[in-house]
């Protein structure tokens, strides 16, 4: 494994740091998360034009950069400093991977242009689960989340007319905005039991409500979906199941390149803090319990940088890049929720103020937390998914 960057991949990663502390400063995020959109739209399509960040995972044939893992936990790392409001994670990340497995020729010839170039933003609905269940880093991949055959989730059905969905789904991620809808929806009754993604156009579907909800992380915008009788158009014609799990292993690394550029963000700003806030007649950050503290946080940092390299560049739709990613989330997520809460702790009572960014930083780990955690049962599903808990394995150990 060769870890350092190549020069495109610097020159990108540089390019994209210069245009956020440009137009994604702390007033531009907190003015953009106000608007109805929940992110600067004009920002978004000059992310779109200027770095390609919409179509970084597209194939070129589609008017995509083709890129891989990497690239995208790069650019997630950088707007994870920034705590960037942007479609980034729900497009690129699951939209784009999810369109290209499943979607028909036509499907793909149709969406992935519109997808790479920003004109068109994508959102992943999941009833009933959180996004690690679904995509296999936190529990079994079995598809009961989204039904299981039972009342709840969504239900699709088939019609004379074509396909119909109906049901609900909370918490997703910018579902209150996005042009296209990627549902998971159990189809074929109890004794058929499938899950299938279903393409949903809520600017031109009937029956759909979308509702923006107040969430803990502005920056991170969430909606409530509802369907009731709605036309959709079932995207290819495999099982969503083996497509979602096979994307865990690449969307894992990327939200934890975003979770651990918000943490090494966090800590340049108490650093900096530390510098010169003065207490007994000198700065803070000269204390040697400070110092030591953060000391401790660089390490803390540093380490899960490295964990989400090595995630991202074994990155594979296979059960070990499913379980390395998913220890590499559960370390940024815990190295985030860390620093932040330390964060808090070294500002003191300013730390907590409307005005002060961090708070806005200890919002974003805590959201993290509850949106991709938790952590115990990331890590608890990757030892399952190594075979450590094995217990035919473990009783031929004791004989041997």
């Amino acid at each position: 494994m060769d870890a350092r960057l190549s020069r495109e991949q610097q020159e990108m990663r540089g390019m994209l740091r210069e245009l956020l502390q440009k137009h994604a400063s702390s007033e531009q995020v907190r003015a953009a998360v106000r608007t109805p959109a929940g992110y600067d739209t004009g920002l978004w399509r000059l992310l779109g034009s200027s770095p390609g960040l919409a179509g970084l995972a597209v194939e070129q044939r589609y008017g995509g950069a083709g890129c891989g893992t990497l690239e995208l936990a790069l650019a997630a790392a950088e707007a994870g400093r920034a705590l960037l409001p942007s479609p980034l994670l729900s497009t690129a990340v699951l939209a784009v991977p999810l369109v290209t497995a499943l979607g028909t020729p036509q499907q793909r010839a149709q969406l992935l242009p519109q997808l790479a170039s920003g004109e068109l933003t994508g959102a992943l609905v999941l009833p009933g689960a959180t996004l690690t269940t679904a995509l296999g880093l936190a529990g079994p991949v079995d598809g009961t989340w989204s039904g299981g055959g039972r009342a709840g989730g969504i239900q699709a059905r088939r019609t004379a007319d074509g396909w119909r969905l109906y049901g609900e789904a909370g918490q997703v991620l910018d579902g209150h905005s996005a042009g296209l809808l990627l549902v998971a929806a159990h189809t074929g009754g109890y004794a058929r039991s499938r899950t299938c993604l279903f393409v949903v156009r809520p600017d031109s579907a009937h029956a759909v409500t979308r509702t923006r909800l107040t969430a803990l992380d502005e920056t991170r915008p969430q909606a409530r979906i509802e369907l009731r009788d709605t036309e959709a158009e079932l995207l290819g014609t495999g099982e969503a199941s083996t497509a979602l799990a096979a994307l865990g292993g690449s969307a894992a690394p990327v939200l934890a390149a975003e979770a651990s550029g918000a943490a090494e963000r966090a800590l340049e700003k108490t650093v900096e803090y530390a510098r010169v806030r003065e207490q007994f007649g000198r700065p803070i950050g000269s204390f040697q319990a400070v110092k030591h503290r953060l000391a401790d946080l660089h390490v803390t940092v540093q380490a899960a940088r490295s964990a989400v390299y090595y995630a991202a560049w074994a990155a594979a739709g296979t059960a070990r890049g499913r379980a390395v990613g998913a220890l590499a989330l559960a370390q940024a997520l815990e190295t985030q929720w860390r620093v932040a809460g330390e964060a808090v702790q070294l500002h003191g009572g300013i730390g907590v103020t409307w005005e002060h960014d961090v708070q806005l930083y200890f919002k974003r780990a805590a959201s993290d937390e509850l949106l991709f955690g938790p952590v115990h049962r990331l890590r608890a599903h990757a030892a399952e998914l190594a075979g450590l808990f094995d217990v035919s394995e473990a009783r031929e150990a004791v004989v041997l």
